[in-house]
């Protein structure tokens, strides 16, 4: 496996010290004569509410994704004081650069996918609602090709800014009083016919990000006709992660939450 970290550097605000780490995590072939290979890759994008990146949805997903074939690369963008649209910039470049090396790692550059947890589930929807938005134009250049996700992951998204928001992520994504942007990055209102492909899960019981999220988002997908599969799983709190004992130490050796099943029906999400 090659198993390697970027820096990806993008200055949206006036600052120059704001620095994403993209580690990469690219699968061997077996056997030899598998080696050039073509395989799917996805970006993931940890949760942390804008304020940090979750670790137990970093690496532990980023290899469960390696072990079924896919390149898998984590990236760890910057949080607050960094504000919109810093990190979501630093996901698009990100995908260009995937996208830029994808002969190099035996990549096939039509099947990139960006899988966010939480407010990581927040920052992936936005790479496919507003990657070929005029708001990234001076950071990013106007080139939207490259930067555009080809499907979309969201597991237990922060979506919106209204009566179900998850308001620590937004004042963490914004800062205060920027009333402006808290509606421009309510995203079940900036949907439109070109947002990717998206699989989305969440739990009923999840009192940090209401499940009212990812309805709310799912309804905008279908009202522009975008292809979605839906989770929805009846138990479960908020962060599960892969949804088992490698993740959670309240978990017995060899358990796993009826959740955890989101991995597999995902990877078939991106293979087919």
């Amino acid at each position: 496996m090659k198993h390697f970290e970027k820096v990806i550097s993008i200055q949206t605000s006036g600052k120059s010290d704001y620095d994403a780490r993209l580690v990469t995590y690219i699968p061997d072939s077996y056997p030899k004569e598998h080696m050039d290979r073509i395989r799917p890759a996805v970006l993931i994008l940890p949760g942390g509410g804008y304020a940090f990146t979750s670790e137990r949805e970093a690496e532990p997903v980023a290899l469960e994704f390696v072990r079924q074939g896919v390149c898998a690369f984590v990236l760890y963008y910057s949080v607050k004081p960094a504000y919109f649209p810093q990190a979501l910039c630093e996901t698009l470049e990100s995908i260009r650069y995937i996208r830029e090396h994808a002969k190099e790692w035996y990549i096939d550059e039509n099947n990139i996918s960006v899988c966010g947890f939480s407010a990581g589930g927040h920052l992936a929807a936005s790479a496919g609602i507003f990657w070929n938005n005029e708001c990234i134009d001076a950071y990013i250049g106007k080139e939207r090709e490259g930067v555009r996700p080809n499907k979309l992951i969201l597991s237990y998204p922060v979506i919106t800014s209204g009566e179900f928001a998850h308001k620590a992520s937004f004042m963490c994504l914004l800062g205060e009083n920027n009333d402006k942007l808290m509606a421009f990055t309510s995203l079940e209102k900036q949907v439109h016919e070109q947002v990717p492909p998206t699989f989305i899960w969440h739990t009923y019981e999840d009192q940090a990000v209401p499940v009212q999220n990812t309805m709310l988002f799912a309804n905008a997908l279908l009202q522009y006709k975008v292809p979605l599969e839906l989770h929805i799983y009846p138990r479960g709190g908020h962060g599960l992660s892969l949804g088992n004992y490698l993740v959670n130490q309240n978990l017995e050796y060899g358990t796993k939450h009826m959740s955890s099943e989101w991995i597999e029906q995902s990877i078939r999400f991106i293979f087919d």
